[in-house]
């Protein structure tokens, strides 16, 4: 603790006591549970707690905006199981963060948003103060929990309280609100320390009911045509070892979702992600790790999951989640290491596998999709199209196991899902729950400090627009991030013209646009690559460097669909149809 020394004329002659402030204990309390990195911008009312964290020994990356810093610190939850910390100033910045910590929330990543804030009695009376707001008010319906501390002898007690919320049961977003006055506050030093709390055992193991263990694994003794689906919560669970057990033991297909893509390798045999339309379709018991019958799995019924009937078997740490689009004929209730590791216990010796002609229709169904698809990721067109840029990707990241994928856009993101195959958990992040583009730059530069490894962002052109101003911080930080922005002029295409006027059309961009020279501008390496040979060569000369590079990858403008594979979810004009 870099406290103050004072003396104070009121008390004994002999006292000079030491003395500390609510900057110090702030610090102090992140450094005593581990947390040493923070991610923001600096501004007023914490632009000098910002230079007190550095110094005191917190990594402290300041961003451009801070959108893309909350984007950060929720991988870096997600990543490293403790809460990621995004640090803002008040109102404006606080706004700008609360996407972030709405979209930790909706995706289950532990995550701290820390704010300045006005003072409580200018900001209740409405007096106008500078950048006043009620900021507690407003992020309550956003995240799982919101403090405010008022008083430095409540700091300790106010982060523990924050990280225990942020991490327990289900993970989420907190807000924890500090105004102004807090940071100056003064206190007896060895009071402060007293006062600080080192959180114990912040998300304890939630065992599964015996009885939902045997139900569930009776289920799935009967299953003619069983699916096990991964979700990002198994991938986030960390329980790697018993989740694979758990599934080769079973010998059970099994589907990852984007983000648990590596939990088991997508070439295991096992896999069922080229076959995903089979098994959705024509299983009969389905057991979800981790993963929500949400909309990236049609809630759970209609066409996608065929006519034949499904009993749901659901492992997740809450319990409102059982039902929540249909029936969930065993729930089994607790964290996913804990609840997996009672189904190997519960398998006994012996464990039925599943039918052959199941498992070889998989098999085959799987086989047919990859063949097909292998010639059109070998093609050298020029202009690229998706296929033939994301088949030399696939290859790279198959040479570099280790590496670390970033991935948004519309077409960009979702053809890549199934293009890519990914062999290690962990490894490929992307847009989640919320489908919300924007987060490419801000995981790209947090996944690079929390895990050391190399990043991968591959970005559609309009996705990289929401924060490719975060190059500059990649470049002054000088991470090891290669991004890679397929530019199609466009969002979704860049071929729309507009009949009614000389303005563009709403989702065309400027033609032929040199990306890659914003990463030269900042001192970083930018490459324009028109051909699939071209972008192989550029990729594996920036893995290869650990420098910060931007490659302009030219996509055919004519090659995207509308809305990428959603496009379902699009409203189309009743007039337009006629």
């Amino acid at each position: 603790m870099s406290a103050v020394v004072q003396s104070i004329s009121s008390a004994a002659p002999e006292a000079e006591r030491e003395l500390t402030d609510g900057f110090n204990l702030i610090i102090d309390a992140l450094k005593l549970n581990g947390l040493d990195t923070i991610y923001g911008v600096p501004g007023i009312p914490i632009t000098d707690f910002g230079r007190m964290a550095q110094a005191a020994g917190i990594r402290v990356l300041s961003f451009r905006h801070e959108q893309n810093a909350g984007y950060a610190a929720s991988i870096a939850g997600f990543l490293t199981k403790k809460p990621g910390i995004c640090l803002t100033v008040s109102a404006p910045g606080f706004l700008n963060g609360l996407t972030a910590l709405a979209h930790a929330t909706t995706n289950c990543f532990p995550m701290i948003l820390i704010s300045g804030s006005s003072e409580r009695e200018i900001v209740d009376l409405q007096q106008g103060d500078y950048e006043e707001m009620d900021q507690l008010a407003v992020a309550k319906p956003l995240c799982k929990a919101a403090f405010r501390i008022l008083h430095a002898q409540d700091i300790g007690i106010g982060l523990a309280r924050a990280i225990r919320a942020a991490v327990s049961g289900r993970p989420g977003g907190v807000y924890l609100d500090l105004p102004a006055k807090l940071f100056g506050q003064v206190m007896d030093a060895e009071e402060g320390r007293k006062s600080l709390v080192k959180v114990i055992d912040a998300a304890p193991a939630q065992l599964p009911a015996p009885d939902s263990v045997k139900r569930a694994l009776d289920v799935l003794k009967g299953a003619k045509r069983p699916l096990i689906i991964l979700g990002k919560g198994a991938a986030y669970a960390q329980a790697d070892d018993e989740i694979r057990q758990f599934v080769e033991r079973s010998g059970i297909p099994f589907l990852p979702m984007s983000m648990a893509k590596g939990l088991l390798p997508d070439l295991h045999p096992q896999c069922a992600g080229a076959a995903r339309s089979t098994v959705l379709k024509d299983s009969d018991v389905v057991m979800l790790i981790g993963a929500r019958l949400n909309w990236l799995l049609s809630h759970g019924k209609g066409k996608s999951w065929g006519d034949q009937p499904k009993k749901f078997i659901q492992i997740d740490i809450e319990p409102k989640e059982m039902d929540s689009n249909v029936e969930i004929v065993a729930p089994v209730v607790g964290d996913i290491g804990s609840c997996v590791s009672a189904l190997l216990a519960g398998m006994g010796g012996a464990w039925p596998v599943p039918p052959a002609d199941w498992t070889a229709a998989v098999a085959r169904k799987r086989d047919e999709n990859v063949a097909k698809m292998a010639p059109r990721l070998m093609n050298n067109n020029v202009p690229m199209d998706y296929h033939g840029a994301l088949g030399v990707l696939r290859t790279i990241i198959a040479e570099r196991p280790d590496a670390i994928l970033i991935n948004e856009g519309a077409n960009t993101l979702d053809l890549a899902r199934g293009v890519i195959d990914m062999h290690q958990p962990r490894k490929r992040l992307d847009v989640g729950t919320w489908g919300v583009m924007g987060i490419g730059m801000g995981y790209a530069i947090a996944a690079a400090v929390e895990t050391g490894k190399p990043v991968l962002a591959v970005e559609g052109d309009s996705a990289f627009g929401f924060s490719g101003m975060e190059v500059e911080t990649i470049c002054r930080y000088n991470l090891p991030v290669c991004v890679v922005i397929f530019n199609n002029n466009g969002i979704y295409r860049g071929t729309d013209v507009n009949t009614a006027g000389d303005d563009p059309a709403t989702t065309v961009f400027v033609k032929d646009a040199r990306y890659d020279r914003m990463m030269e501008a900042f001192g970083g390496v930018g490459v324009n690559a028109v051909s699939p040979d071209e972008l192989k060569r550029a990729v594996n000369a920036a893995m290869d460097s650990g420098k910060p590079t931007l490659i302009n990858a030219v996509i055919d403008p004519t090659a995207g669909s509308e809305s990428g594979r959603i496009g379902n979810l699009n409203p189309q004009s009743a007039l337009k149809k006629k």
